[in-house]
């Protein structure tokens, strides 16, 4: 990985560092938040492997 990162990738880092446990069920899944943009918004999302449990952050440019 290269030493220098856009703020969105660390972001995604806090997140995937931080946020991993489901707040519905507490179920720890490594996988991961998504991340999507349109070019005027950043959406990061968490879908628990456990209950399908889905959370979103969203960040408008």
């Amino acid at each position: 990985m290269s030493p220098h990162q856009s703020p969105f990738e660390r972001l995604r880092k806090k997140f995937d560092d931080s946020e991993l446990r489901c707040r519905h069920c507490g179920y720890r899944d490594d996988s991961g938040w998504n991340v999507s943009t349109s070019g005027d918004w950043v959406e990061y999302r968490f879908v628990c492997s456990s209950c399908d449990a889905v959370e979103t952050r969203e960040m408008r440019l």
